[in-house]
């Protein structure tokens, strides 16, 4: 079983309920940010000795939700300061960015941590299209041409031209290689049979992060199995990513209290704009397609939101306790869903970082030495 300590970076002084999305920095200063990263950093170089196997970040743009427009820049960071964890950048957003410029920075961050890179290939949060002024209807397109270029790029020694449907170079020849090869390991979203068929093709691990209940995500992982299957090969333990918010104390009593109140803030201040701006997108483009897949999505994020700790307990959708709870309920998630990477983000909302550094002490003491088995 493998554990990957996983930071969204949030903003957790915001002291108002944003309504609109972009949001404004108005009043925000950008030296207690400064404060901010040393300290996100520091918590994922601590990690790697608190028992976790992966440690990484993910990208979003244009409010507090998280402060990290290029998770590279914290890989290559933790590349030098890290000796063992896999560096899983939880993605780059492909269909935003250029893909050769992607492929040249994770092929730097691999050889810099001497080959221990995950690549993350994600569509992203559908309003982020607005913000980079790409069309919400070309999401899925553009991450499977982006996806192609960048193995490409990563395995072809040979200079190359590339004439795509979104994406044209005349020659392409990046330097440095990757120290893995033939290439990274690939980690891409499959929470519905749409995109769990390309992750499938690709031989990626597959991730699943917002679990409305047990038997929905077990649905999504025996559907990528299935389709897998397909492809030709059988997805191992270690090809799926299960995704839990996380609360670690010293008694259920207390991690029960700090959990609700940082799920607060988490969901009235960090999600409100994104929520709004969601909505939007998902009104007037096909982001998402098949029937009601949009609507579904809003629906489990708002039936997480209205639930209790011990109710999204019960219903596999966080993990939350003291030691002797916590390793019960991800002995549950191994043998409910099969999964042999578990991502937990430690920092919800605003939660205080000493409970954060708390639970890290905790999994390394009481935790990891009755999972790490399984």
């Amino acid at each position: 079983m493998k554990f990957n300590f996983f930071h969204l970076m949030p903003y957790p002084d915001f002291d108002r309920e944003p309504h609109e999305w972009p949001v404004s920095t108005q009043g925000i200063d950008s030296t207690r940010i400064t404060g901010l990263y040393r300290t996100y950093v520091d918590q994922l170089v601590e990690a790697e000795t608190s028992g976790f196997d992966w440690i990484g970040c993910n990208e979003h743009h244009y409010s507090p939700y998280g402060l990290n427009p290029n998770p590279n820049l914290i890989a290559s960071a933790l590349a030098m300061r890290t000796d063992r964890a896999k560096i899983a950048v939880m993605g780059n957003l492909l269909p935003l960015l250029n893909p050769v410029r992607v492929a040249e920075e994770y092929a730097m961050i691999d050889v810099m941590s001497g080959g221990r890179l995950i690549a993350g290939f994600l569509r992203g949060i559908p309003h982020e299209y607005i913000g980079y002024n790409v069309p919400p209807d070309e999401s899925r397109s553009r991450l499977r041409e982006a996806t192609e270029l960048i193995l490409k790029c990563w395995t072809e020694d040979e200079p190359f031209g590339w004439e795509g449907e979104h994406y044209q170079f005349p020659a392409v020849s990046i330097w440095p290689k990757p120290v893995q090869k033939p290439h990274p390991r690939i980690l891409m979203s499959a929470s519905n049979a749409e995109s769990a068929e390309f992750v499938a093709k690709m031989r990626a691990i597959m991730g699943i992060t917002l679990i409305q209940n047990l038997d929905a995500a077990r649905e999504a992982i025996t559907h990528f199995r299935k389709v897998s299957n397909g492809y030709g090969w059988d997805p191992a333990p270690d090809d799926i990513l299960v995704g839990q918010q996380f609360c670690l104390c010293d008694t259920d009593e207390e991690a029960h209290a700090v959990m609700a109140s940082a799920q607060d803030y988490f969901h009235q201040t960090l999600m409100r704009p994104q929520r709004s701006a969601q909505q939007l997108v998902l009104q007037q483009s096909r982001y998402y397609t098949g029937a009601d897949i949009g609507e579904n999505f809003q629906k489990r994020l708002a039936t997480l939101r209205a639930r209790t700790v011990q109710e999204q307990i019960d219903a596999g959708s966080i993990i939350c306790g003291g030691p002797d709870s916590v390793v019960r309920q991800i002995r549950r998630l191994k043998d409910e869903l099969g999964c042999g990477i578990i991502n937990l983000t430690m920092k919800v909302g605003n939660m205080p970082d000493s409970v954060v550094s708390r639970g890290m002490t905790l999994f390394r003491e009481r935790v990891a030495p009755q999972v790490a088995a399984l």
